[in-house]
């Protein structure tokens, strides 16, 4: 492989690593002030996460530009998609969210998997609007926009790169969820149905629904026993993400690639100019 070559795929996967250890440096001498003496280890990570959000955010269209060589990179990422589009795909994804979670809950209450603690605390509200807004279109951009797109490229663009560049995306998101303190089989149950996740949520994203952030949200209302079912999840997450996945990945990875691939979809528009270091 030429040198210039290796430069770009070292460049592509140091990408996200720096940016989160820039935001982890930042608080550094804030901490060592004490300024985070009352917060627990938790809070202070997801600060650093928000840092290093905000820095992607920052550099990414300069990141697509030298790249990519796009001169439009928030539609090339399928960000900039107009206010009525936005809304109505929004509302429609919401709408497809909450049918999936209202039948994937009543398997787990028939079953007797789950049970219904009752009421929705505000607590419970701001949690879910904030992983709609915060963690679902952070995931989004991040595995299907940016990676997909870069690593199509890396491998060449075209379709057979595109498929390729799928499969691995796919792949880094559901190990970026990796539990390790869940034990072997369930983490497997859910890193597997997180894969399958990240393989149909393309195609969600190319139908211009945003139902993964309306997904996210109803995590917080499951209530399951110490069950490591596949409708449970297989761990202590709460998320019956292989079971999701099962019921969604026949319907839609289909149909993923050819959909994404056009022009009006952004995230692998500008594969086939190869990518630069």
């Amino acid at each position: 492989m030429p040198r210039r070559a290796w430069l770009g795929w070292i460049s592509t996967l140091l990408y996200l690593p720096l940016l989160y250890g820039l935001g982890w440096l930042t608080l550094q001498p804030f901490a060592a002030a004490g300024l985070f003496s009352d917060w627990r280890p938790d809070q202070v990570n997801l600060l650093g996460t928000g840092l290093a959000f905000a820095l992607l955010l920052v550099t990414l269209p300069l990141r697509l530009g030298q790249v990519w060589g796009e001169r439009r990179p928030w539609r090339a990422l399928g960000i900039a998609v107009g206010w009525s589009v936005g809304l109505r795909s929004l509302l429609r994804g919401l709408l497809k969210a909450l049918l999936l979670l209202l039948f994937v809950a009543g398997l787990l209450l028939i079953s007797g998997q789950a049970r219904w603690s009752g009421g929705l605390t505000p607590a419970e509200m701001v949690n879910a609007v904030l992983l709609i807004l915060g963690v679902g279109i952070a995931e989004e951009l991040v595995f299907r926009g940016w990676l997909w797109g870069e690593l199509s490229q890396r491998l060449g663009g075209g379709a057979q790169a595109d498929q390729r560049a799928l499969i691995a995306q796919a792949a880094v998101f559901s190990l970026a969820h990796t539990r390790f303190n869940l034990g072997i089989a369930p983490m497997a149950g859910l890193l597997v149905g997180l894969l399958l996740l990240g393989l149909v949520f393309p195609a969600v994203r190319a139908t211009s629904d945003r139902a993964h952030g309306a997904d996210l949200a109803g995590w917080p209302r499951r209530r399951r026993s110490q069950s490591d079912r596949w409708a449970a999840g297989l761990g202590r997450t709460g998320r019956p993400a292989l079971g999701e996945a099962a019921l969604l990945v026949n319907r839609h990875q289909r149909t993923a690639v050819a959909k994404a691939r056009r022009p009006s979809t952004g995230a692998c528009r500008a594969s086939s100019s190869g990518a630069r270091p």
